[in-house]
Order: structure tokens, then sequence, then C-alpha cells
């Protein structure tokens, strides 16, 4: 497979580089390069919304999750899309409304200066583990398809990822996800049908082994991750990018609803796929090799490429999104600058420091993905979401509302970062194992008491 791979996946790697030279033409203005012009219909802002979200984390990271937990890890995804669904219902037409081009251009219009720069901040910095988790991922898949380890070729690859989102902008990523996302759902779907209807004699067992909670995912587990990564989805700012470049609000709000349809069954046959491994394969015969990637390897040869494709596609398309949403934010919100030429900048150095931390290993995919939000949801979510509702109905204590997302946030990195430090200081188990959670009830109150509720616009 060394030669088919690394031939189609150069091939591969051109098409997205000659989307992006062709994107140069039609890129005007700002507005185009960093929002697709806002102008997208409900169909694509559909398709790259699901292959936004469909990256590293929902296919490599859940079949392994699966494997060790069982169909409890169904629940990462589920909730992402009951994430959009929520979304759809309550926010999608009001932030579209608005106008805003990013996140963080949201909270300043919505807010305030100081609350568009402390969003981008803590967007920015985070993100970056976030870009890096998908790289090391890809690292990985490439590591498998070549059957061992080339940092030539993963380097080359970034690069030329990084390349092509710096060329065509927003533009091209719309286009490329429309690709990428056809070709990861059929990956999927021609995997789970291989395993079952070919491989299928263990089937009864997985069946009765369906459960939503079990000893290794309990109610604690579901109530953490309802709102530490249902929280992402609902109000995230790679999601939200897509609600700003629909051409209207109403192409928002159906969009979201219909992506977290399309959410939920993935995350239905993704799981299974976990499943089928975890009934059938032993841990000495997966070895170190990972749970989707021991499907891959027992399938058929053109199976099994269409499937690293698919799982290649996943990745990029989650990387291209975060590396533009991240650049963009930094030139427009931090910088305040409208520059295409800044933000082009800006995307190969985001691009270079998250691809240094792949190669220098600093985590796998789910870690360094569930660090990033772990700081981003309690900090962000409520605050910025009791911010919208209370928009040209009442005013805000920008004070009060800033201590609110700092407060959040920092719960957030000491749960995710210093939980030894706070173990040897004595912090009792109980509350360590819930300091994520905790912030977002503080940044909740905070931001409730920031809100002046007398007071009519």
């Amino acid at each position: 497979m060394n030669y088919i791979f690394t031939i189609a996946l150069l091939l591969y790697l051109v098409v997205f580089i000659f989307i992006g030279i062709l994107d140069i033409r039609n890129i005007n203005s700002f507005t185009d390069y960093s929002v697709a012009g806002k102008k997208q219909n409900s169909l694509s802002v559909v398709m790259t919304l699901l292959a936004t979200v469909i990256g590293a984390s929902t296919t490599i990271g859940i079949t392994t999750t699966v494997y060790n937990i069982g169909f409890p890890g169904i629940w990462w995804l589920a909730f992402g899309a009951v994430g959009l669904i929520l979304q759809s219902v309550f926010l999608s037409k009001k932030v579209r409304d608005i106008g805003a081009d990013t996140l963080p251009d949201l909270a300043g219009r919505i807010v305030g200066r100081p609350a568009e720069v402390i969003i981008s901040l803590i967007i920015v910095i985070s993100w970056v583990g976030v870009i890096a988790g998908q790289l090391v991922a890809m690292n990985s898949l490439i590591t498998f398809a070549l059957g061992k380890s080339s940092t030539l070729i993963f380097v080359i690859t970034s690069i030329i990822v990084i390349a092509y989102t710096a060329i065509g902008g927003q533009m091209s990523v719309v286009k490329t996800d429309k690709v990428q996302l056809v070709i990861i759902l059929l990956g999927v779907t021609i995997c789970m049908g291989y395993l079952y209807l070919t491989r299928g004699d263990n089937n009864g067992a997985i069946m009765q082994n369906i459960e939503l909670l079990n000893e290794n995912y309990k109610v604690s587990n579901l109530f953490t991750q309802f709102f530490v990564i249902g929280g992402v989805y609902f109000l995230g700012p790679d999601i939200m990018s897509r609600n700003f470049i629909a051409k209207d609000s109403k192409s928002a709000k159906n969009s979201a609803w219909i992506a977290g349809v399309v959410l939920l069954v993935f995350s239905v046959m993704i799981t299974l796929i976990g499943m089928w491994i975890k009934y059938n394969v032993t841990p000495e015969e997966m070895g170190d090799m990972g749970a989707l990637m021991y499907a891959i390897s027992i399938m058929p040869k053109w199976v099994a490429v269409l499937l690293i494709f698919g799982l290649l596609s996943a990745i990029l398309s989650s990387t291209d999104t975060c590396i533009i949403n991240a650049s963009t934010i930094f030139v427009k919100d931090i910088l305040k600058k409208e520059s295409v030429k800044g933000v082009r900048i800006t995307v190969i150095v985001i691009g270079i420091l998250a691809l240094l931390l792949a190669v220098l290993g600093q985590g796998d995919i789910m870690s360094l993905l569930t660090g990033a939000y772990s700081i981003y949801t309690p900090g962000v979510i409520f605050p910025l979401m009791i911010a919208i509702f209370a928009y040209k109905k009442r005013g805000i204590n920008l004070g009060l509302w800033v201590t609110a997302v700092i407060a959040g946030g920092l719960f957030g990195i000491m749960g995710t970062y210093f939980g030894n430090v706070l173990t040897n200081l004595g912090i009792p188990a109980i509350i360590m194992n819930y300091l994520t959670l905790i912030g977002m009830g503080i940044s909740l109150i905070l931001s409730l008491i920031s809100v002046n509720w007398k007071e009519v616009k």
C-alpha cells in the first residue's frame, strides 16, 4: 500500500492546492476571504459544517474510546449532535441576524471591545492545541498507511494543508470540505457494512451489549460531557463560523438542524464500528495499532485505501477550518485589521506552531482537544449565550461579564493542567473531578449577575 498511498496522497493534495489557486480570482474583499462572502446556501453550509465537526476525535478517537469503555463512547458525538440541534432552535437566527464575522466579533458587538479581546485570546491560544491534535492524528494515519513513520511526508502534507488554506481562505475551505465530506461518509459507511455483513459472526453479542451507561461511564461523566462537549457544538468558534458564512438566518438555522440529525446518525455508525472491534479483537491482536486502524488492516485493499482517505479527509477538513478561523480572529479581533495578507501570514504562523507541537509529540488527539475544550467551555459558553439573549433587551455590566469569562476559564485551566498540583495541596478528589463544571457554574452565576434585569433597552 506504500506506493499507492503516497501517489494518491500527492494527487489528493494537488487537487486542493489547485482549488486554492482558482479561488484567488474570487477573492475581492476581506469578507470573501474570511467568511466566503457570506453567501453560502443551506446545502453548502450543512456539508462544510459536517466536514468541520467530523474530524480525528470523532473517528479515530471515538472508536478507540468505544473499544475501551463500550457503547457509552457514543455520547461525545451524540452530545455534539444535540448541541447543533439546540443551536438551531435557540441561537442560529439570533447570531446570524447580528451580522458578525467571528465569535469574538459577535461578543464585541453585543458586550464591548474587552469582551472581543478576551474571547479572541482564549480561542487563538486554545485552538493551537486543537490544530496540533488534528495533526497528531494525521501523523498516526500516515504512519499506519506507509507501514513506517515518515516525518518528511507528514511535514510536507501539513505544509500543503497550511498552504491551500492560506491561499484560498474560507472560499477554498468550503469547497474542499464538500469533497472531503463525501469521502468521509462513503468510507465509514462501507467500513461498517463490511464488518457487520461479511464478518458479522459476533453481531448478536454486540447488540446485547449496547448500553448507555456502564461501570466505565457513569452519570457524572454524562453530565460533564453534556456541558463540555455539547457546549462547544452549541456555541463553539468553528461551529459558529459556519453560521457566519450562510447567506441568511434561515439558511443558518436549517443547516444546524440538518447537520445535527446527520451527525446523530453518524455517531451511531462510528460507535458500531468501535463495538465490532471491541467484541471481535483482543488487545493482544490489536496491539498499539488503534481500533479504527485495526479495522482498516483487515479490509480488502480498495476498501482500506478508501477508508484511509476518508479519515484523512476528516482530519484535513477540521484542521483547515480551525486554522483559518483562529487566524481570522487574531487579525480581525485582536489586531482590528481586515487584511487578507495579514490572515494569510497568521495562517502560516499558527499552522507552523501547531505542527511543531505535533512533531514534538505533545499529547494525543483526545487529550489535546479535551484540554482546549475544558478551557473554552467554562470560560465562554454561558457568558456569551446570556449576552446574546440579553442583546437589545437588557444592559450588561462589562466588568462582571469579563470576570465571569476569566473565572470560568481559570477553573478549566486548573482542572486540565494543574490537577496534580491541586491534589498535592489537599484539594478533595470530588472537587477535582468537577472543576470544569464548577467553573461553568461560577461563570453562569457571574454572567447572570452582570445583566441589568431592570434596564430595558
